[in-house]
């Protein structure tokens, strides 16, 4: 993929980043349609060069901040070696060295999200609720279930359900039309009725 083609991804001033990040590195990089299941992957292939895969729906600061997650695999393999956790402690140091690095990169309102995250990275976008609420926060009809009264009914994947009560950090919910009962992350996107 051309320089000039990621560029369209990308916020302002992240080439000289990914320049030193992929300099030693043959990575092929594919922009992807949407996957609800991931945001990005990183493998390396039998021919010993690296593939990367990025959803290309990604708001610019998102696919920089997936990208970076997905070449801290890359270089976290690279330095320790194959036989190192995909998300362990080798992993979160090299992806908390690039995040810190690249910070000016990100919004004035989202550098101080993306230090707390860097304390402790997760393996999961979805495991940290104020990156969630921050890329998501402007998606038209829908709530987060923690900004919603207990009590409250909602759709969620064309079932309708109600919240039950809080537990801990996860709301109890329960399906109308077969009263099963769910967690769902406080983060999980509903559309209120």
């Amino acid at each position: 993929m051309s320089i000039n083609i990621l560029e369209n991804f990308l916020p302002e001033n992240t080439l000289p980043f990914l320049k030193i990040w992929f300099s030693e590195y043959h990575c092929h990089l594919k922009i992807t349609k949407n996957r609800n299941s991931k945001l990005g992957d990183y493998r390396k292939l039998p021919d010993k060069t690296h593939q990367i895969t990025i959803n290309g729906t990604l708001e610019p600061q998102l696919f920089f901040f997936v990208l970076t997650h997905e070449l801290a695999h890359l270089l976290a393999f690279e330095k320790y070696g194959r036989k190192i956790s995909p998300h362990g402690e080798e992993w979160k140091s090299t992806f908390r060295e690039m995040l810190i690095e690249s910070i000016e990169v990100y919004k004035e309102d989202l550098k101080p999200i993306i230090k707390k995250f860097s304390k402790s990275p997760k393996a999961n976008f979805m495991a940290s609720p104020e990156l969630v609420k921050y890329f998501h926060k402007d998606e038209e009809g829908l709530s987060f279930v923690e900004d919603l009264e207990i009590g409250t009914q909602f759709m969620f994947k064309e079932e309708t359900y109600i919240i039950k009560e809080k537990i801990k950090k996860r709301y109890l919910c329960k399906n109308l039309s077969s009263n099963r009962e769910y967690l769902f992350k406080s983060v999980a996107k509903v559309q209120k009725l």
